[in-house]
């Protein structure tokens, strides 16, 4: 994740994505517009997406659930 980028975006890079947010990471903010953009870029529901591990860090774990799960 990279918080306050000048343009949101996700981004393949190997096994991984980087997800670019403008929102600060202050009070889970920036946490909150990447499950919505993951959410956005899977084609799933916002509540299908979950941070597994990485709350607090830039690097993050995250599950993707789908719709009929």
């Amino acid at each position: 994740m990279v918080p306050r980028a000048k343009r949101e975006e996700v981004i393949p890079e190997g096994d991984s994505l980087v997800v670019k947010v403008r929102e600060p990471p202050e009070g889970g903010r920036a946490n909150k517009r990447v499950v919505e953009l993951l959410a956005k870029h899977f084609g799933v529901s916002k509540s299908r997406v979950e941070i597994v591990r990485g709350h607090r860090s830039r690097e993050k774990l995250v599950r993707v659930g789908n719709e009929g799960e």
